[in-house]
C-alpha cells in the first residue's frame, strides 16, 4: 500500500502524521470516503466538490485546487494498482501548538489512503437488516451543520455503539424535533405506496453521493420522490425502506426498532434500484 502525505507516498508502516496536527487533536479536518469500481473512481468530481464546500465552511484553505486534488486522489489509486476498493481522502488544518487556535497551523495536511473495502455479508442485502432509533440526537444545523463532513464523528459513534448493544448494525438519528434525520454512517429511504421519500437536507443530513445517485435514478426510472420531514410513525408504516452510503451503497431495512416494514423482506423498488445503481458503477 502506498499512502500520499503532504507531496511524498510512503509505504503503509510508514505514513505517520505528527502528534500535533489539529486533526487528530481536535478533530479540525474534514474527509470523503469514495468508492473505486472496476478501476474507475465513482463520481470524483463531486466528492472534491463537497470537500471544498466543507473546507470554506470551516476557512480551512487548501493549497491545492480542486482540480490538482483530483489529480493526486488518481495517480494514489494508480500506484496502489487497485480495482475495487474505498479512497480515504483527509485533509486536516495541519501540525500546529497544543491551543485550539488554527492560526498556529500555517499548512494544511492531505492525506490519501487506497484500501480494500469491508462491505456487508452479501446474505444481508438478500434478506436486509434490522436497525434501531438512537436516543443519541443528531446535532442541530445551528449548533454544527452536518453538511460538513467533518473529523468529528463522535455523536455518530455513540449512536452505533447504541446499535451494537441492541443487536443490530445500525441506528437512526433523530434530530432535537423528533424528525428523521439519517443513520450512523447511511442516509435513509422509505418507499409508500411507490414513492421513494427522504429526509430533506435542512433537517439535519449529510448530502451522500449515493443518495443523490439514487434521487437520479428514481427520475430516469420515473419513480416520484421528495425530500421531506419523517418521523418514526412514517419509518414504521413504510412500505419498504434501505440506507444508501459509500461503503453500504443500497441495503434493505426490514426491521426497525423490532417492528417489521412492509412484508418484513426486501421490496421490489429497492431491488430496482439497487439493480440500476450496480449498473450505473459499472458502466
Amino acid at each position: 500500500m502506498k499512502v500520499y502525505i503532504d507531496g511524498e507516498f510512503y509505504e503503509k508502516d510508514d505514513a505517520k502524521i505528527s502528534v500535533f496536527d489539529h486533526g487528530l487533536l481536535y478533530g479540525d479536518g474534514i474527509f470523503e470516503g469514495i468508492r473505486l469500481y472496476g478501476g474507475k473512481i465513482f463520481k470524483l468530481e463531486e466528492h472534491i466538490k463537497r470537500l471544498y464546500q466543507s473546507a470554506r465552511a470551516l476557512n480551512l484553505m487548501i493549497r491545492e485546487t480542486p482540480e490538482e486534488m483530483g489529480r493526486l486522489v488518481q495517480k494514489t489509486v494508480d500506484l496502489n494498482e487497485r480495482e475495487d476498493g474505498y479512497i480515504r481522502l483527509v485533509v486536516t488544518r495541519g501540525k500546529g501548538s497544543l491551543g485550539i487556535d488554527p492560526g498556529s497551523c500555517p499548512v494544511p495536511s492531505v492525506i490519501i489512503i487506497v484500501d480494500g473495502i469491508s462491505l456487508y455479508p452479501e446474505d444481508f442485502y438478500r434478506k436486509g437488516i434490522a436497525v434501531v432509533t438512537a436516543g443519541t440526537r443528531r446535532l442541530s444545523p445551528d449548533i454544527f451543520d452536518p453538511r460538513v463532513k467533518s473529523l468529528n464523528y463522535l455523536t455518530n459513534i455513540m449512536a452505533k455503539m447504541e446499535a451494537h448493544a441492541a443487536g443490530c448494525l445500525e441506528a437512526v438519528l433523530l434530530n432535537r424535533d423528533g424528525y428523521v434525520t439519517e443513520c450512523t454512517a447511511d442516509n435513509i429511504f422509505i418507499i409508500r405506496e411507490g414513492k421513494l421519500l427522504t429526509p430533506a437536507p435542512h433537517l439535519g443530513i449529510l448530502e451522500g453521493i449515493t443518495r443523490s445517485s439514487i434521487l437520479e435514478l428514481a427520475e430516469k426510472q420515473g419513480v416520484p420522490f421528495a425530500e421531506t420531514t419523517l418521523t418514526r410513525f412514517d419509518l414504521y408504516t413504510a412500505d419498504e425502506c434501505f440506507l444508501t452510503g459509500t461503503g453500504a451503497e443500497i441495503i434493505p431495512v426490514v426491521k426497525i426498532d423490532n417492528r417489521p416494514i412492509g412484508t418484513g423482506t426486501p421490496g421490489d423498488l429497492t431491488g430496482s434500484l439497487r439493480k440500476a445503481f450496480t449498473e450505473l458503477v459499472y458502466s
